[in-house]
């Protein structure tokens, strides 16, 4: 499993560089601008310049509007400025139909310009709050529009968290679909450490934290802490190894 980190800027993104041997990937976003919030152009490139060359950068385009030409020409802006993951929040498409004419514009604009790019369609845990597509249905869109992964995170940041909204066993059943159509598995959410069990066992590929690894736990006034992200990397790995023991445990039996 991958920890993807979001800082919001570029002083942060320096904290995430004094952990970078504990994290995978670092993700840009704006919090003031949504739960998928997106950033400047030229903060995607600052961070981009502020981490190790080997740490790929991600960034969203933001909690996007149904208008395919807007969100390509957001998502070329974010490859353009340096992201290797281009996240896409699909909180206007009411339908996975869509969702699919969105994320196939995204994924003409991003490939045309840089194949090796991922693309990244998300729905939201809570997509009942704000009347955006099913969750159980984000995966069938990214497999549909040729996006490379599927991922949930939460539309409205009031303090409840992934499974609030969607229980394990119907995470289990998203990254399951993902993985049966070919596509990476990512969840974010108000993630906790003691989450990563159920994480872990679901198969998940990414998981995205902020406020796990801010000061206080606050993703809005916290800072990143290089020293949270290492305590919440080992117990990744603590739960990486219990996980391959009982999968052993049980092959043996």
């Amino acid at each position: 499993m991958l920890l993807l980190i979001s800082p919001d800027g570029v002083e942060e993104a320096l904290d995430c560089a004094k952990a970078a041997e504990h994290l995978d990937i670092v993700d840009v976003k704006r919090p003031a601008e949504g739960s998928l919030g997106a950033n400047f152009p030229w903060v995607i490139r600052e961070v981009r310049d502020a981490v190790p060359a080997d740490k790929p950068v991600s960034a969203t385009v933001g909690d996007v509007p149904y208008k395919p030409g807007t969100v390509a020409q957001a998502a070329l802006g974010a490859v353009v400025s340096g992201a290797t993951y281009i996240k896409v929040g699909l909180y206007g498409c009411t339908t996975p139909e869509q969702g699919v004419e969105v994320m196939r514009a995204v994924v003409r604009a991003v490939k045309d310009h840089r194949p090796e790019a991922l693309v990244v369609a998300s729905g939201y845990a809570d997509a009942h709050r704000v009347g955006c597509v099913n969750p159980l249905s984000v995966p069938d869109v990214a497999a549909r529009s040729g996006a490379d992964a599927a991922m949930l995170d939460t539309a409205v940041k009031d303090g409840t968290r992934l499974f609030d909204h969607l229980p394990p066993d119907v995470c289990a059943e998203f990254v399951r679909r993902a993985h049966a159509a070919g596509l990476l598995a990512a969840l974010a959410g108000s993630v906790r450490q003691a989450d990563l069990g159920a994480l872990t066992r679901m198969g998940t590929d990414i998981v995205g934290v902020r406020g796990a690894v801010c000061q206080g736990g606050d993703r809005d006034a916290g800072r990143i802490r290089p020293d949270l992200v290492a305590a919440f990397r080992a117990e990744m790995d603590r739960q990486a190894r219990e996980h391959a023991a009982d999968v052993a445990a049980a092959a043996a039996s």
